[in-house]
């Protein structure tokens, strides 16, 4: 049995559509309460796309699938196999319209995000002293509400930013969905593996 972590939310759907058209599962699962389903040698786990990476990194599940986003702020000890080309968005930094001259001039800033580590790592290297405030959700409102000065979101589509009156700055990072694995898992169980990552892999 091969464990698997799939990634609730907005992954979900494309992940599923995936395996299903590589021939991995052979039937449509619906997100809902049950958190465990086995399809033949399968065992998906569904659980929340920030806890992915620690699954696989500690062996509850052999693989993964998880953004790109979240394996760059969790930094997983673990295998990164393939580019799956889904879930495809930016990391960016947003504000509101009258701030663009002053973020593109300014060496102190708050910023609210979940994405902490990202944050650190990307002002530090702009040489700007940021002040991270870690929010877990409804990140758009700190702007607006003079909790910061600006965000750094995950965006797909933009429509949210629109929504609460904030536009895009700067894009940190493209992001798609990545297969990832767990060291001692590809050991044990490589001939399970491969072909799962044979099928992944091909183009038809």
């Amino acid at each position: 049995m091969i464990n698997i972590a799939l990634p609730k939310g907005r992954l979900f759907e494309e992940s599923v559509e995936l395996l299903l058209s590589r021939g991995l599962i052979g039937e449509r699962i619906e997100e809902g309460r049950k958190l465990t389903i086995e399809i033949g040698n399968l065992r998906l786990l569904l659980v929340k796309p920030f806890d992915v990476p620690v699954y696989v990194e500690n062996g509850a599940a052999d693989l993964g699938i998880c953004g790109y986003d979240v394996y760059l702020e969790r930094r997983p000890d673990v295998y990164r196999f393939l580019d799956l080309g889904i879930g495809e968005c930016r990391i960016s930094v947003a504000g509101r319209p009258e701030s663009r001259e002053r973020y593109e001039r300014c060496s102190h800033i708050r910023v609210a995000t979940k994405y902490v580590n990202i944050a650190k790592d990307f002002f530090s290297k702009k040489g700007v002293k940021a002040e991270i405030l870690n929010l877990s959700g409804s990140v758009e409102l700190s702007p607006l509400l003079g909790l910061s000065d600006f965000i750094l979101d995950l965006v797909q589509t933009g429509r949210t930013l629109r929504e609460n009156g904030l536009i895009e700055l700067e894009v940190i990072e493209r992001s798609t969905a990545w297969l990832i694995g767990n060291r001692a898992s590809f050991r044990n169980k490589r001939e399970d593996i491969l072909p799962i990552l044979e099928e992944l892999s091909s183009t038809s």
